[in-house]
């Protein structure tokens, strides 16, 4: 790791990422004091922002502390995580789990005043019972066959913990629902572009959605505000599945749960697929997020309704403005 001085400030974590590197955007070269990103990867020195400090390192290093210690953040955006469903469940765990641990020990340690982590909507679990909408109040129940909503579960009761322990550090938690921005390509937006949208009979498989745009600027300003607290984060309303493929100008087609887990299993038994049975849940229970609190507690408003969100991704793919 490298021995870049800072004092006071904000450090961001996964900082070279989707959001990360929006964020460092925002706050690079503004009134909100030194920024350090740290992350894995190697961010060229061509592509580096004036006035942030760059840090290589990994999460899981114990390394980390002494970097944390020498920088002295007063807050900590932590963005570093699995976004997708990597194929190493072990390798997942290490990096969404013990890496928090190993952020939040590093925090303690260094005397940060306030931590800014992004958990996610799939800490809820995708269950056929629950409520609609899901507030901040309502159980954590990430499915145990589904790392990624387990390994999110599981960070959230660590966090939950340490606000017991070590109430000095303040803490703002995030769950963000699926996040679009015109670049966004991932295995949610996969089911989007498909030449036909598949999805299940006797469901409607609402989304919640949230630009890229209302993430930054909600994490912005929570480390303006220094807001404590736990947050959907979601835009206002929802839309299905097939909305979303008509939207798209795709052919929509449901398929009964029954039988699309039959595919899963013979896919998955001739290696064609990462995904099992157990993934159409991920379908057929979509968590939609409540975002009362966001707007009453928090004070932010996301400016994108689930269909604008939707619109702007559509519109602003590559493909369509080349």
């Amino acid at each position: 790791m490298n021995e870049t001085m800072t004092n006071g400030g904000v450090l961001i974590t996964g900082a070279a990422g989707f959001i990360g590197s929006a964020l460092l955007r925002e706050l690079a070269g503004g009134h909100d004091g030194p920024v350090t990103a740290l992350d894995l990867r190697e961010v060229p020195a061509a592509q580096r922002l004036a006035g942030v400090a760059y840090e290589h390192g990994d999460i899981r290093d114990p390394a980390l502390q002494g970097v944390i210690a020498r920088v002295k953040p007063r807050t900590v955006v932590h963005l570093a995580s699995v976004v997708a469903v990597g194929g190493d469940d072990r390798r997942d765990y290490e990096i969404d789990v013990l890496g928090t641990r190993n952020v939040l020990e590093a925090c303690l340690a260094a005397g940060v005043g306030h931590l800014i982590v992004t958990s996610s909507g799939a800490a809820y679990g995708y269950h056929a019972d629950n409520p609609v909408p899901l507030r901040e109040s309502d159980p954590l129940r990430g499915n145990e066959d589904f790392p990624y909503a387990r390994n999110k579960r599981e960070v959230e009761e660590m966090l939950a913990r340490w606000r017991v322990d070590h109430p000095q550090l303040l803490q703002t938690v995030f769950r963000p629902c699926t996040v679009l921005g015109p670049t966004t390509r991932n295995q949610i937006t996969a089911l989007f572009e498909r030449g036909v949208v598949t999805g299940l009979s006797g469901t409607a498989t609402p989304f919640s959605l949230i630009a890229d745009s209302d993430v930054v600027a909600a994490l912005a300003q929570a480390v303006r505000g220094g807001k404590a607290g736990i947050y959907n984060l979601a835009g206002d309303g929802t839309l299905s599945l097939r909305e979303i493929a008509q939207l798209n100008g795709k052919p929509f087609v449901p398929i009964p749960p029954a039988l699309m887990k039959s595919a899963l299993w013979l896919l998955h038994a001739l290696g064609l697929t990462r995904l099992t049975p157990q993934n159409v849940k991920f379908i057929q229970y979509r968590p939609v997020l409540d975002n009362a609190r966001l707007k009453s507690e928090f004070g932010y408003a996301p400016k994108l309704d689930a269909r604008a969100v939707f619109t702007r991704y559509r519109d602003g793919r590559p493909e369509r403005t080349s």
